[in-house]
């Protein structure tokens, strides 16, 4: 399966309101919104693609909640950014004054804030150039730190604000920097 774009805007342009009501009403469909206000449709991730997830957040939310520095998300939350698109990163991060920052009916919708930190991992239905597309949005939107893990080509590629993109060659793991004080992934999980 892949995913799927199609344009409604010549038909209707839905507010934001109506976008959270398409998702809360098909809650097995998982949609996004790029900043034309085109939908996508995610397709579900495979077995192996969700092995992976869960073992990726798992270290994340341990990590979290050893430093209490901020709050994790999952594939599942989408943000709405500031061009106005809706993004579901695999794995994101905002730092704990960021987040307390919004009201409780910001939190409970689509957060209008972009993560401080974003994980992309490929699956074999997701495109790279269109992904690697989504990494760029993410860092024109202020996100800090940003992961692009493509399984099949062993490779990641790194986007952090201000520098060009680093391509690593099956990484051992991989460092949260400043943003993420003390985070190692272990890449061995994905890699064997």
């Amino acid at each position: 399966m892949t995913a799927i774009t199609f344009n409604l805007n010549a038909i209707v342009k839905l507010t934001d309101e109506q976008f959270y009501q398409l998702c809360r009403e098909n809650p097995d469909v998982k949609f996004e919104r790029n900043n034309k206000g085109e939908l996508t449709v995610m397709p579900p991730t495979g077995g192996e693609t969700g092995k992976y997830n869960v073992e990726i957040a798992s270290d994340f939310v341990i990590w979290n909640r050893q430093t209490k520095l901020g709050v994790c998300f999952d594939s599942s939350t989408c943000f709405k950014l500031p061009n106005g698109a809706n993004r579901s990163p695999d794995v994101a991060w905002i730092k704990q004054d960021r987040w307390d920052a919004l009201t409780p009916k910001e939190k409970a919708k689509f957060p209008p804030i972009a993560p401080d930190f974003v994980l992309e991992l490929m699956s074999p239905s997701d495109d790279l150039a269109e992904t690697q597309a989504k990494m760029r949005e993410y860092m024109d939107n202020q996100v800090k730190l940003g992961w692009l893990i493509n399984p099949p080509a062993k490779q990641v590629e790194i986007y952090c604000q201000g520098k060009p993109v680093e391509i690593l060659d099956a990484p051992t793991q991989l460092s949260g920097e400043d943003i993420l004080p003390g985070f190692i992934l272990d890449l061995a999980i994905i890699w064997n």
